[in-house]
């Protein structure tokens, strides 16, 4: 017999789709307000990383502009 350690959910799991803001706040999720909210401690391993990831946003929020 094996032992599970395995962590329950205070809720109960929901059948179906659940919305995107009902699953943030069961995280415990704030949304991102600034660059400066990415560069905290433990969001990315590395700085190199991090300036992927903001090279990443700047070119796909430009992709469609003229």
């Amino acid at each position: 017999m094996t032992t599970s350690t395995a962590v329950y959910a205070a809720e109960p799991p929901e059948r179906g789709s659940v919305s995107l803001d009902k699953l943030a706040r069961r995280k415990h999720v704030r949304p991102i307000e600034s660059a400066d909210d990415l560069a905290q401690h433990d969001v990315f391993d590395t700085d190199e990383e991090l300036d992927a990831f903001l090279a990443h946003v700047h070119a796909s929020r430009h992709a469609d502009l003229p």
